[in-house]
């Protein structure tokens, strides 16, 4: 008999907005942590976490892989990453709270998954305003990295191949926020859209998860996603993914490893749970055959591969 996992993945500390890589036979995740004590009432997030698993059953820590004491200049928020490689190097992408500034996008480099990552020395993505959280990066066939993130709005740079810098001529794009891409509902924008971009493509078609906001009164992030035939759009909003739970947030991070299909995501659901205090969870689903995906319940865990 197969074993089984369960949720939440890591129970001694808090984890939030799970960012999975598969590299080599390995699974990597990282996680944002959110601290027992808070301040001001608030998410109080100080560094990066990493996990590591070859069967889905038992995990290894790897502790801190990268914090804001790596980041002489940020000061807080350390929020949702996403991990890389390229050229035989490492990249996290990591939003922070740039002092005297708004939100900007940092990037810390290393030769191992597990890190420790070096931070660039300065911002990869600073637009002076609040929109710049939730990076998820890709590598296209053709060798194009892209960089989405975005709150309340959905954005875009093309990475060059060094992955620390973007194009300068493109410059920051922005997707159209409509309807017809991302479902109506009651974020900022008017769509569903809120945070919690995760791009990827699988099977020639492109794939936008995010966390989004029914429509009427503002209540708990669900799951949803949008398509398209090409890595910028048009974005064709596909339906929700997971239902809204008890936590306010949610975050999606979506994988293939080893011939299964994952969902990541988090709740609230160890002692002490809030919506400041947070635990990473995954669930296992199935493509329908035209790649449309079916909501999913919560889940209890999964089996061992």
């Amino acid at each position: 008999m197969k074993r089984k996992s369960s949720n939440p993945i890591v129970k001694n500390i808090y984890t939030a907005d799970p960012a999975p890589s598969v590299f080599g036979d390995t699974l990597y995740l990282y996680t944002t942590h959110d601290e027992d004590e808070l301040e001001n009432d608030f998410y109080t997030m100080y560094d990066w976490r990493c996990f590591s698993t070859e069967n889905m059953v038992d995990w290894t820590d790897h502790g801190v892989v990268f914090s804001l004491n790596d980041i002489e200049w940020a000061d807080r928020r350390a929020w949702a990453p996403q991990a890389i490689e390229r050229n035989g190097k490492y990249y996290l992408y990591c939003p922070v709270h740039k002092i005297d500034g708004g939100m900007a996008i940092a990037v810390g480099v290393a030769d191992s998954p597990v890190g420790p990552f070096k931070d660039l020395g300065h911002p990869l993505v600073d637009e002076g305003d609040w929109n710049d959280i939730d990076p998820t990066v890709f590598i296209d066939d053709d060798g194009q990295a892209y960089l989405y993130f975005g709150n309340p709005e959905l954005r875009y740079v093309l990475l060059n191949e060094d992955m620390v810098s973007y194009d300068e001529k493109v410059g920051v794009q922005k997707i159209p926020m409509t309807v017809e891409s991302f479902g109506k509902g009651s974020h900022d924008t008017g769509t569903s859209y809120g945070e919690g971009p995760w791009f990827y493509k699988r099977n020639g078609l492109y794939y936008m998860v995010f966390a989004g906001f029914a429509e009427g009164e503002r209540r708990n992030e669900h799951l949803a996603y949008a398509t398209s035939e090409g890595p910028t759009g048009p974005w064709v909003y596909g339906g929700v993914m997971m239902e809204e739970g008890k936590c306010f947030t949610n975050h999606p991070g979506v994988i293939d490893y080893k011939g299964h299909s994952y969902l990541f995501y988090h709740t609230d659901e160890l002692p002490g749970g809030s919506l400041f205090h947070r635990s990473v969870c995954v669930t296992e689903f199935k493509y329908n055959e035209d790649g449309s995906v079916t909501p999913m319940p919560y889940s209890d865990g999964v089996e061992e591969i």
